[in-house]
This record gives C-alpha cells, structure tokens and sequence, in this order.
C-alpha cells in the first residue's frame, strides 16, 4: 500500500477533540499499522533528501506525536534526537518558549546543553495547522544557537495557514488535507 493510501485509510478525524471547534487528525491507527510508521519514516526521508536538508546534526520532535516520527526518523538517519516538550517535563536547566494555541496559550522547553551553536537541526511534527507550536519550536531551537533548517510534518492543514507563520523556515509537508 503507497503512503498516500495508508495517510487517507488509516488518519481519523476527531470532531470537538480536544476543545469544541477542533477537527483533531488521530495517527495513532496509521501507527498501530505494521506498515504504518516505516512507511511514513521513508517518505519524510524522501521528501528531506529532495528539498536538500543536507548535513543535519539532530531531529527534533515536537510533543508528543513528533516524538514517534522524529525519534525514528533520526534512527534512519544515524543522527541524534532532541525532544521539544511542554513546559515541567525535561530535567535540568532548560529554555522556554511560550506561545499562543487556537484554543489557548502553551508553553515548549528544550534542554539548554543537548545542541551546540551552529548544530544543524531539522524539526518533525505530525500536523502543521495554524504554525504557532511549529513557529515556537523553531524560536526554542534558535534560542540556543541551533539552525532549524526546516520542519517535515507527515500532514498538512493549509487552510489553517500554518505555512504563513513559518517565514523563512522550509517547511516540508508528506500530505495535505
């Protein structure tokens, strides 16, 4: 099965999930799929390699979905992981970004000492939608001397306009919707 028919049989939408209002795109049955995740790993390397994120020095997932891709993605890469969580989650000294959601505020936090200035990092999420989390991380990465050379998500929400908040980061998407 291509990628594209695993993404459209296996994604769900969850209506009003978690506040009223949000369409919530479930891929934990595309995971649960035995070829689920190898498959989405492979077409994120695919789309990497042919937008040239060369020479990357980490993946950095985004809570929590981008934790499963990117993890796994920076095992197919031989490179190392590096979590963005929410805010009380990471021992150590960490650095904070906080940000507004479509249905509140949040705040994300990387550990301060896992990146060295100038480390070439490419950031993984499972949707991008309006950009905020995506643009957060981003800021975080940046903050403590990375350089985001571009996110990959595995879906698309254009309509949201996600994309737009993303100026001047490459941003790679598997699927729209």
């Amino acid at each position: 099965m291509s990628l594209d028919e695993l993404l459209q049989k296996r994604i769900r939408t969850i209506a009003d999930w978690p506040t009223e209002g949000v369409q919530f795109r479930d891929i934990m049955p595309l995971l649960a799929d035995p070829a689920g995740l190898s498959t989405c790993v492979a077409g994120m390397r695919a789309r990497m390699d042919q937008a040239g994120f060369a020479d990357v020095h980490a993946i950095a997932g985004i809570e929590a979905r981008g934790f499963i891709l990117g993890s796994a993605l920076a095992m197919n890469l031989g490179v190392g992981f590096v979590a963005v969580r929410k805010a009380g989650k990471l021992p150590g000294e960490v650095v904070a970004q906080t940000y507004d959601l479509e249905y509140g505020t949040a705040t994300l936090e990387v550990q301060r000492d896992l990146l060295h200035p100038g480390s070439r990092v490419v950031l993984v999420d499972d949707v991008l939608a309006t950009g905020g989390t995506a643009a957060a991380a981003a800021a975080l990465l940046q903050s403590v001397g990375a350089q985001v050379v571009g996110l990959v998500s595995l879906l698309e929400l254009p309509a949201l306009g996600g994309r737009e908040r993303l100026q001047g980061l490459a941003v790679e998407a598997i699927h729209q919707i």
